[in-house]
């Protein structure tokens, strides 16, 4: 699983730019809001977080459809599936959600609390919204490799994974932004959404390759 990961890392940098593509789409949505909403900072240091997640959140799905499709091209994918018992597939998918959230995910966290700044967000909301994203966003990438599984087999299943999923992270949305706000607007507790997005995410990460792993044995009958 190891040599899987370290592999998945090193094809989620390199396709189609990976990472970097990913930040420069996360780079150009912050950039491009004070456009829409005006310069006023104490505004922008309001919305803040909000503007992070969703900016996060789009670039998440931007890199989604790459997940099985290496695999797909070179047919290790079939190998994969037929290979190994259901379990072991899960796990197999699980392994490469972690490697696609580490090579193309991760960075846009590193890269949030320079946005941050550049929003006049106080330190605080910077750190938890920068804390939100860290525990956050894998939930993202484990409901959209159901998506991803869903679509492998798809000319254009990039716009069919959005499609699929941005309704299903609605509740990481929410959760996310409600921390991240509750750090900084008392009395809004930061706690009690943060614990309920790790909870989304640990459970997510079990259902999420689960249903990846059947559909793409379906995919194969």
């Amino acid at each position: 699983m190891l040599a899987l990961f370290l592999r998945d890392i090193r094809l989620s940098i390199r396709a189609g730019g990976g990472a970097l593509t990913g930040v420069i789409f996360f780079l150009a949505v912050i950039a491009t809001i004070p456009f829409g909403v005006g310069p006023e900072l104490k505004l922008l240091a309001r919305i803040g977080p909000a503007i992070l997640w969703i900016a996060a959140l789009l670039a998440c799905l931007l890199g989604l459809d790459r997940l099985f499709q290496a695999d797909r091209e070179d047919g290790s994918l079939d190998l994969l599936v037929l290979g190994n018992d259901r379990h072991m597939l899960a796990l197999t998918v699980l392994t490469k959600c972690l490697a696609h959230w580490a090579g193309s995910v991760l960075p846009l966290v590193i890269a949030a609390p320079l946005l941050g700044l550049f929003m006049n967000m106080e330190p605080a909301g910077i750190g938890a919204t920068a804390l939100t994203l860290l525990v956050g966003t894998p939930a993202i990438t484990f409901i959209g490799a159901a998506g991803a599984a869903v679509a492998v087999a798809l000319p254009r299943g990039g716009l069919l994974i959005s499609v699929l999923v941005l309704p299903l992270t609605i509740p990481v949305l929410i959760f996310g932004v409600s921390a991240s706000y509750g750090a900084v607007a008392d009395p809004d507790p930061f706690l009690q959404p943060f614990l309920i997005l790790a909870a989304l995410t640990l459970f997510l990460a079990v259902l999420g390759p689960v249903a990846a792993a059947l559909a793409l044995r379906h995919g194969t009958d």
